[in-house]
């Protein structure tokens, strides 16, 4: 605890506040004690990224907190002593070395034991793999990666084309990176094209596999519509070569029958951790100009790499539904950008994935099942920093430019997106420890630690978009990916700072009037209800509705108003476009 401690308002627009720093086992807690209303700002300690000790002031000795969730907390401590001991306790405690350390083997909410292991049944994988059809005559769940013996880094069932044999898996297997053969994303129904995923080959400049050619030759006949099928590389085609020159690479297509390959153009994490860098600091400038803002933005270069992603997913996509042909993709280990296109093009082409248990579905099949490296990736543990990278919050915020283009088409809103985006990076929960399935085991993350999707689906309400219309609105997406379709996500990067001018939030406005809408049709239902139960004497003339009982008029427009104009007749339902209430929070025109 440390007292007379302030805290910066980044703007100046404000005088700063001052008050005490608490530091308990799992958060940073600042209570402002010159604020009338008792004002608190909680950091959790796994959400930290950097601290820096800044030069000495007049005001006393500044401490600069970045935090992964974008949040910047600038605080000025009296005495130097207090300072360096805030500093070296929230480096260590925002740096864990082992997993155990983690906040999510320590979190305990009041649950029973039942209820916490229910949690981790919510997401059902192969439920998802029944609804596109599989198991059929081209496509099985097999096991026969029980024993992590076909790769590590994969879960123990995947689904594979029925013609492959064993010896056809284990011989892709050992011709691809880390093992990491070729294996079903999505299946399009309406025309049986297949999306599937993969690692790059150990190719180099010569080297063929009688047994990945098999392999993909079984993907690409379990599509009859197609005499093709395309191979697409998502590096740009320099690093593929560059990773040729080491005995790795791409495919030939003089080995592989029927094959188009195509690279795409993404670049690696290091190129992404850079971008993020630079963008993060245009957002930290003080008082930037329009013109300084927008030419920082454009010199990070984050909306082209955002472009970039979404491109190549909108390129899955069309060649799934439109040419009908199935498509194998692959990265460098098949678990950054390989991830990252390939849920976004299940997400363009399949609406179930834009619900609240559809982006669950998505998260857990295409990113945690298929051993995305959260761990690394995140940061987690005080590993090497250049494995960190921005991956996942690339892939969150397509989404949200998405949601900025098709504004009907899903059913959760910003926050819903913005609570995952927090929880990644939180460790509260253990669906985003370790690395890949076999290590989560390892951890016994299942049985030490709770699942995030149950919090997530009782906060439905809230988190809930009041403009989605279902499956009717778009069954496909189409985004437009011109440069000019993308947008600068400020509900991400600068949601926390307090000095912006504020505005009137339209998701506030709109939850506000679409549950006042659900109470006024409550109310209507309960009295319609009611009226045949009712009796009486018939009301005057024009003041009731033509199904109201004799009593209910009389109950519901006092005669004495009748003169005055008839009260309007009840409605079982009406819209949120036409309804008009005194007490609204927010009539509909305001929006």
């Amino acid at each position: 605890q440390v007292e007379n401690v302030k805290l910066l308002d980044r703007y100046g627009s404000r005088k700063a506040a001052s008050g005490t720093l608490y530091l308990t086992a799992t958060h940073l807690i600042y209570v402002d004690a010159s604020a009338e209303v008792r004002k608190e700002t909680w950091i959790l300690h796994h959400h930290i990224s950097s601290v820096e000790k800044l030069p000495l002031t007049t005001a006393g000795y500044p401490l600069l907190i970045h935090c992964k969730n974008f949040h910047v907390a600038h605080f000025v401590i009296g005495q130097e002593r207090d300072c360096h001991d805030v500093f070296t306790s929230l480096l260590k405690l925002s740096q864990p070395v082992k997993p155990e350390e983690l906040y999510a083997f320590s979190y305990n909410p009041k649950m029973s034991k039942e209820s916490r292991e229910m949690g981790w049944k919510v997401i059902d994988l192969k439920l998802d793999y029944q609804r596109m059809g599989i198991p059929n005559d081209y496509w099985e769940i097999t096991d026969i990666n029980k024993d992590y013996e076909v790769c590590s880094t994969y879960p123990p069932e995947i689904v594979v084309p029925r013609a492959a044999t064993r010896a056809v898996v284990m011989g892709s297997s050992r011709f691809r990176s880390r093992g990491r053969i070729p294996v079903l994303s999505y299946l399009y129904k309406e025309n049986n094209a297949a999306l599937c995923r993969c690692s790059q080959p150990l190719a180099g400049f010569s080297a063929r596999c009688l047994e990945d050619e098999q392999m993909l030759q079984a993907i690409r006949e379990a599509n009859p519509g197609s005499p093709f099928m395309y191979v697409v590389d998502t590096r740009p085609k320099l690093n593929a070569m560059a990773n040729r020159a080491a005995g790795k690479g791409y495919e030939n297509e003089d080995n592989y029958e029927n094959i188009r390959f195509k690279f795409i153009g993404i670049e690696n994490i290091h190129v992404m951790r850079s971008s993020l860098q630079k963008l993060l600091e245009v957002c930290e400038m003080k008082s930037p100009s329009m013109s300084d803002f927008l030419t920082g933005l454009e010199n990070s270069g984050w909306l082209r790499h955002i472009k970039a992603v979404m491109d190549a997913g909108v390129f899955l996509a069309k060649a799934v539904r439109e040419e009908r042909a199935s498509v194998l993709v692959h990265c460098s280990d098949g678990w950054d950008r390989t991830a990252q296109v390939c849920s976004l093009a299940g997400l363009l082409l399949d609406p179930f994935y834009r619900t609240f248990k559809g982006f669950m579905v998505l998260i857990e099949k295409e990113w945690i099942a298929m051993g995305h490296k959260f761990s690394h990736r995140c940061g987690h543990l005080d590993g090497d920093p250049k494995e960190v990278s921005p991956v996942f919050t690339q892939f969150v915020e397509c989404v949200w430019q998405l949601m900025q283009q098709f504004p009907c088409s899903f059913e959760f809103n910003e926050r819903f997106l913005l609570e995952i985006h927090d929880h990644v990076y939180s460790c509260q929960f253990g669906n985003f420890l370790g690395t890949c399935h076999k290590e989560r085991e390892e951890l016994r993350i299942f049985e030490k630690t709770h699942s995030l999707w149950p919090f997530l689906l009782q906060r439905k309400q809230e988190l809930r978009n009041p403009l989605y219309r279902g499956f009717t609105a778009y069954k496909e997406l189409q985004p437009n990916t011109l440069p000019f379709s993308f947008q600068f996500w400020c509900g991400m990067y600068n949601r926390f700072d307090k000095g912006m001018h504020p505005k009137q939030c339209v998701l506030d406005q709109l939850l506000s009037c679409l549950s006042h809408k659900l109470t006024l049709e409550d109310d209507a239902s309960e009295l319609e209800n009611k009226l045949p139960f009712l009796d009486g004497p018939l009301p005057r003339e024009g003041c009731s509705s033509p199904r109201a009982g004799p009593a209910a008029a009389k109950a519901l427009t006092p005669p004495q108003h009748c003169g005055e104009g008839a009260a309007p007749a009840l409605s079982n339902g009406p819209s949120l476009g036409h309804q008009r209430h005194k007490e609204s929070p927010a009539q509909p025109q305001d929006l």
